[in-house]
């Protein structure tokens, strides 16, 4: 009872497992192709992608075009694998980064961090880049298949659907994430159920994929059993060598324990998860962290009240300076024990899976 495959119209994956997209340079063509190659979906994250360019605050815009087209060419130099890459609606370069990855011919979209209602409108003729949402309840798939269907005659090639305890930025409010009502388990056949109607016009299905907190193979199981078609696993794939964060990023989720993971507010309005450390304690306890926005990289974030930016935050944490930034992590990300390879990782999920489908 192997890991079933996990098809996406005409893209198929070997294994039914999505690396989930971590912006800010943790997920790049490292990673992405590292899962790719070993028959996942690899993805590389858009958000601050050209942090490491000369010219990233006098030219934002040009800056991320570039190091886009540059990290989807170096994963694909190293894999024939499938290649996606996550962008958030709420990015002001949502659009140059989306008619980037169209023309240098990535697999998949993952659009989250707001609906992405115009997203149809950027595929041209020939283009076979697939478009995939993500999104946190039933109600958000079906705005977008009747949004996408009237304007577009589209309909999403899948859905992600990602639960409160996922890492980083959550489409939840904080009095939700702990709510049963809004567990993953409770909303994955909730969206199976409104895209029913939408899969009939389109005449194929559309699959959706269980992401936030799925920790191992067992997980991976149980949301495959209640319909799901695959699983999306940011965390986990952190603490792999092929992960393109410092060292010293990844070993924060190794020293972390369980109270070390909060919720906190993020500037740009939404509660995420992160580790806690010296540079969020100081943000509780009010201190301010001057800066200037070079950036303007998020459409939400209001900057003269911000008590510190987050994409400076977050450039720090992934070059691993944990005292002028912090790690983005799931739920689980305390059980983290030590870091692996990105094949390792994948067979002990696979035997977890055949262990558990055997049980069953």
């Amino acid at each position: 009872m192997d890991f079933p495959q996990l098809k996406i119209g005409d893209l198929v994956a070997k294994i039914p497992i999505i690396q989930g997209g971590m912006g800010v340079g943790i997920s790049l063509s490292g990673l992405a192709s590292a899962v790719a190659k070993e028959g996942g979906i690899g993805v590389i994250a858009a958000a601050m992608i050209g942090m490491g360019e000369p010219d990233i605050g006098s030219n934002y815009r040009e800056a991320n075009i570039r190091a886009l087209a540059r990290e989807l060419r170096a994963a694909r130099e190293k894999t024939d694998g499938i290649l996606g890459v996550n962008i958030m609606v709420a990015l002001t370069n949502f659009s140059d980064m989306v008619k980037t990855s169209i023309k240098e011919g990535a697999d998949v979209i993952f659009a989250g961090a707001g609906l992405p209602l115009d997203l149809p409108s950027y595929i041209k003729d020939g283009a076979k880049t697939k478009l995939v949402p993500i999104i946190s309840s039933a109600r958000a798939a079906s705005i977008i298949c009747k949004k996408w269907l009237s304007k577009f005659d589209y309909l999403p090639d899948a859905f992600v659907v990602e639960g409160p305890k996922a890492g980083g930025h959550l489409g939840f409010k904080p009095e939700q994430i702990d709510d049963p009502e809004f567990s993953l388990e409770k909303t994955v056949p909730e969206v199976i159920e409104a895209v029913r109607e939408f899969e009939k016009k389109a005449g194929r299905p559309i699959p959706v994929i269980a992401a936030g907190g799925v920790w191992d193979g067992a997980d991976i199981h149980k949301y495959l059993k209640m319909g799901a078609a695959g699983v999306q696993m940011g965390t986990r794939f952190v603490a792999t060598h092929e992960c393109d964060a410092d060292i010293k990023f990844k070993e924060s989720y190794i020293n972390a324990k369980e109270e070390d993971i909060q919720i906190i507010k993020s500037p740009v309005g939404l509660p995420g998860r992160a580790v806690r450390g010296p540079f969020l304690d100081d943000v509780n306890s009010g201190l301010k962290k001057p800066f200037k926005c070079p950036f303007h990289c998020i459409s939400s974030c209001d900057y003269t009240k911000s008590p510190y930016c987050i994409a400076l935050a977050l450039v720090n944490a992934k070059k691993g300076m944990l005292k002028h930034g912090f790690a983005f992590a799931g739920a689980n990300a305390y059980r983290v024990n030590a870091i692996v390879s990105v094949k390792e990782l994948i067979e002990s999920l696979r035997q977890g899976y055949i262990a558990a489908a055997s049980a069953a």
